[in-house]
């Protein structure tokens, strides 16, 4: 007999983290028909994509409102569909301002949901545990500091782990991965990660693209190479390198291959995001940046509660690796600092040391605990 599981995985992430979640249930709940927003992660499960992720994935206030009104006739229209069909569950993978309210009306309606991945609530915005109060049946977090968050404020938790630190080995094959992507065994790689959403291309491509491009100048032995999450993200990258005069980076750009990008090199630039977790899972010395929309950014900056915004660095509480934010990422400061993360051995060894110990605290298996927890909401341990 078919379940049928609604899911919305709004971005590159939330796809890889649905894709894993899926493998699980596929497993534990035969004859699984999954089916929603999603990306091809989630397609190689078998789920059904009735729209694109691309269509949720934008960030900050003016990315959105340019958006609304598309995302919102997508919202409603699956919200319609799942009310006169519903599904045995819903999940939401992160996406919080399209799934909590989601979430609500369906939840309303006695459709059992869960929310996968808990909004930063530890970071900014924390009243927002109110509305998933009204939202959630469960929730499944990524870290260990979220559970008892959660619990204290009377809203079922299980912690899950990450699921990247099932996914990537303690110690990455550099070889192997070298060879994958025909790059020179003896050269540094420098990996460059602007983002997986076309909004961040657009802030940082650019940025992102001088600062490689400003480094190979004073060190024409290092190797680029470009993960790009998909085709959208790749054509308007490729775009802005031939405005900006880079056709010379265009090479460097590959399909996906973020796993093997980032065990092949020696360096990271990354954009804020789950990126910047999947480098330090790789072992990699990397140098965090961001930009967005000015008003997005002051908006932000004024609701914020930490220092840090890259993962690492939150989850270890302190700058292990350096971040550069707006008017401060610039080509030349982060140039300056991809330098000292690719070439200095006692910064790489200390890193590697702590996201190691990173590493062993988030393993845990992700897929078959979220299933678990999915499969029990439902009725189906």
């Amino acid at each position: 007999m078919a379940v049928p599981l609604a899911l919305v995985a709004g971005e590159a992430s939330g796809d890889l983290l649905a894709g894993l979640l899926l493998g699980g249930l596929n497993q534990r709940l035969p004859g699984l028909d999954a089916f929603g927003i999603g990306g091809p992660k989630m397609a190689a499960q078998g789920f059904r994509i009735q729209w694109p992720m691309e269509k949720l994935a934008v960030r900050g206030y003016v990315e959105v409102l340019r958006h609304y009104r598309e995302i919102a006739r997508i919202r409603s229209r699956l919200r319609e569909e799942l009310l006169s069909s519903p599904p045995a569950a819903f999940i939401g993978v992160d996406a919080p301002d399209f799934n909590l309210d989601l979430e609500i009306a369906l939840r309303a309606r006695g459709i059992p949901t869960v929310q996968f991945v808990s909004p930063s609530i530890w970071a900014w915005r924390g009243e927002r545990i109110e509305k998933i109060r009204r939202a959630a049946d469960h929730m499944l977090v990524l870290f260990p500091f979220e559970e008892p968050i959660y619990r204290q404020a009377g809203i079922p938790a299980t912690y899950v782990g990450h699921p990247l630190a099932d996914v990537i080995p303690e110690v990455p094959d550099r070889s192997a991965a070298r060879a994958a992507l025909a790059l020179d065994s003896d050269r540094k790689v420098l990996a460059v990660l602007p983002g997986s959403r076309l909004s961040e291309i657009r802030y940082m491509g650019a940025t992102f693209a001088k600062a490689a491009m400003r480094l190979i100048a004073r060190h024409p032995e290092v190797q680029c190479v470009i993960p790009l999450a998909t085709i959208a993200t790749q054509k308007l990258f490729e775009s802005i390198l031939r405005d900006q005069g880079l056709q010379s980076l265009l090479p460097a750009i590959v399909q996906g291959r973020s796993h093997e990008v980032l065990a092949a090199s020696d360096a990271v630039l990354v954009a804020s995001g789950t990126a910047t977790l999947e480098a330090a899972l790789s072992k990699r010395p990397m140098v965090i940046a961001y930009r967005m929309a000015w008003l997005s950014w002051v908006k932000m900056r004024n609701m914020g509660y930490l220092p840090w915004i890259g993962l690492p660095n939150i989850l270890a509480r302190e700058f292990l690796v350096p971040e550069f934010l707006q008017e401060r990422a610039t080509p030349d400061a982060l140039a300056a600092a991809l330098e000292f993360q690719l070439f200095d051995s006692a910064n790489r060894a200390r890193l590697e040391a702590r996201f190691l110990a990173l590493h062993r605290e988030l393993r845990r298996d992700t897929a078959h605990l979220g299933a678990a927890a999915v499969a029990e909401l439902i009725g189906r341990p």
